[in-house]
């Protein structure tokens, strides 16, 4: 019995001991589930929110980007639910202009949401038919953000289906950054999905800001070896002012980060070596 008696309280010791160690690990992975949660903007939601992108909530700076498909829009509305940015689409190729651009455009500037412009890349147009396009319909406004050059593949389109070679894909998308930067004087951001991005941008142009696309899992486990500065998480989100689903975006950093972007139109992580083009400068 002194035996049996021993085991006993040794195994109770040992049972005390894990009970323990398992509510030491409930309470920590309690702790993590509040920080995930830890969502800035309480009125804005998702539709059909993905738990790959829940950390995207922890991101203090949130903004949207919109076309003519989220129609007519309140931007008093958007701007005092914590919206911090949009991008508006502008142009597409070298022949269209979102039809509610301009209308869009102004209405974030009369409310105060810093806006910019972004371009649809048409492959199967010249790069230089689409810079000249998007020079002629797209204000070259001192106060904006940087112009976005949005390039994925034109899957979806009966017209331009295909794929270009790598080499070819990637010098339009080095003459049309350039020509944006002539134009506006800012570093242009790139806008890109997965496939896109493996197909072509891989190991390739790491001096532009990029703007990764990831409704499923985090850029890091899409994106190989790219720094991101925006992240569009979900294209199903809610925002008070929208009506229907509209893209969310977070940005990387902190505000005191978020600001000095806006103070210089440069990712604060490259302005040391983009000083030195003349770039990254106080408005």
């Amino acid at each position: 019995m002194s035996q049996d008696t021993g085991y006993t309280s040794e195994r109770r010791a040992a049972s005390r001991t894990w009970l323990k160690r398992g509510l030491a690990a409930l309470l920590l992975s309690g702790l993590a589930a509040c920080a995930s949660q830890n969502d800035f903007y309480p009125t804005k939601g998702d539709v059909k929110p993905h738990p790959g992108v829940a950390k995207a909530k922890n991101h203090p700076i949130q903004g949207i980007d919109i076309s003519k498909w989220q129609g007519p829009i309140d931007w008093a509305s958007v701007r005092s639910a914590g919206t911090q940015f949009a991008f508006i689409k502008a142009t597409e190729g070298g022949d269209h202009v979102d039809e509610r651009f301009r209308e869009n455009w102004d209405g974030a500037g009369r409310a105060g949401v810093p806006r910019g412009a972004y371009h649809f890349v048409f492959w199967c147009r010249s790069a230089e038919d689409q810079m000249a396009w998007f020079k002629k319909n797209v204000p070259n406004d001192p106060t904006a953000l940087p112009p976005v050059l949005d390039v994925e593949w034109n899957g979806h389109s009966a017209k331009c289906p295909k794929k270009l070679p790598k080499a070819q894909a990637l010098a339009m998308t080095r003459y049309m950054l350039e020509e944006m930067e002539r134009y506006t004087g800012k570093r242009p951001i790139i806008y890109t999905d997965i496939t896109f991005h493996k197909d072509v941008l891989e190991d390739e142009l790491p001096d532009y800001p990029h703007w990764v696309r990831s409704t499923a899992a985090e850029p890091e486990q899409r994106y190989a070896n790219r720094k991101w500065m925006l992240w569009q998480f979900t294209s199903t989100g809610r925002v008070p002012g929208v009506r229907g689903d509209v893209d969310r975006n977070a940005f990387y950093g902190s505000p005191k980060e978020w600001a000095s972007f806006l103070a210089t139109d440069c990712d604060p992580r490259d302005h040391r070596h983009l000083a030195s083009q003349g770039l990254c400068t106080e408005k």
